[in-house]
């Protein structure tokens, strides 16, 4: 009995110098729990936070935009208006290939508006933004005088006045070759790149068309494509074949006798043509002496062509 008590007791403190050791270990354990914890705190997502309540007011009125935050430094600290940043500057469109050049007119165009039978260009230097729809030139129509419309010969002052507008046509006194003056219908009186004679065989009603006239600088395209500045080849070319015209007056103005029945003898709508040429300023007068009005010559004439005359008035007739 006494033996086996003392193995008995013996096993109990051996037991005990067993367990030792281990609640020691337990005892790590417990003590890693709250970083372990911790750990799988920082796992979890945070829950958003609540919604911010309204600022309450301070006796009725309401909360300042801006409050400075006593845990922060006085350099920490910024206002609204120190946060708003200025604009930048615009950035410069680029320049070179889009950019459209500015031409010269047709004749019959004009560069600063849009009348009745006449409409213009407009040249710019804008720059064209890359990838901008770009919208082509509006097509340009010459002022053209037809022998029908407008200016057949059953028309008016007052169908004119209809057709350019009553401000655009003036009943006014024009020069005649005699001299003298005549009353005429005048279109676009002012501009002289547009102005346009119409005289009447009945001038009390101012009806009944009797001549056109284009002249000076005007840019009027009569039948037949004929218009001022045209030189005798070109005028030949245009009538298909030579034709008549006198000498040069004391003006050193040629004028048109004979279409030889080329095109321009024969117009539709009724009216004919004639024309004037004037002889250049280079010409010497001694080589317009040998070229007198009371002669006739053809405009395939060598002395008349070296005259280098030019159309400088053009008259279509009823």
């Amino acid at each position: 009995m006494h033996r086996r008590w003392i193995e008995a007791a013996l096993l109990v403190s051996l037991a005990t110098i067993i367990a030792g050791p281990v609640s020691a270990q337990k005892a790590q354990q417990l003590a890693q729990q709250p970083s372990i914890m911790q750990e799988e705190q920082d796992t979890v997502p945070a829950s958003p936070p609540p919604p911010a309540k309204p600022a309450r007011s301070r006796k009725g009125k309401p909360a300042p935009a801006f409050e400075h935050d006593p845990d922060l430094d006085a350099q920490d600290q910024f206002s609204p208006s120190q946060i708003q940043q200025p604009m930048p500057d615009a950035v410069a469109m680029p320049s070179g290939g889009g950019r459209t050049g500015t031409h010269a007119a047709a004749p019959g165009t004009e560069a600063h508006g849009t009348e009745a039978h006449g409409t213009e260009t407009h040249g710019t230097d804008a720059v064209v933004e890359p990838g901008a729809v770009v919208r082509p030139l509006r097509t340009v129509k010459p002022n053209i005088v037809a022998c029908s419309g407008v200016f057949a010969k059953d028309s008016s002052h007052a169908k004119l006045a209809m057709a350019f507008q009553s401000r655009n046509v003036a009943y006014t006194q024009v020069d005649a070759s005699s001299g003298g003056k005549v009353m005429a219908s005048v279109i676009y009186a002012k501009d002289p790149k547009r102005r346009l004679e119409v005289w009447w065989s009945k001038p009390a009603s101012k009806s009944d068309t009797h001549l056109i006239v284009i002249n000076g600088q005007s840019d009027w395209i009569a039948p037949g494509e004929l218009h001022l500045g045209l030189t005798l080849a070109e005028l030949q070319n245009l009538n298909g074949k030579s034709f008549k015209l006198s000498g040069f007056d004391k003006d050193r103005v040629a004028t048109l006798s004979d279409w030889n029945g080329g095109t321009l003898s024969a117009l539709a709508g009724g009216c004919k043509v004639g024309v004037s040429l004037r002889a250049d300023a280079k010409t010497p007068a001694s080589a317009l002496s040998d070229l007198p009005a009371d002669r006739g010559f053809t405009s395939s004439d060598a002395p008349l062509r070296a005259a280098n005359p030019t159309v400088s008035e053009i008259l279509i007739a009823y």
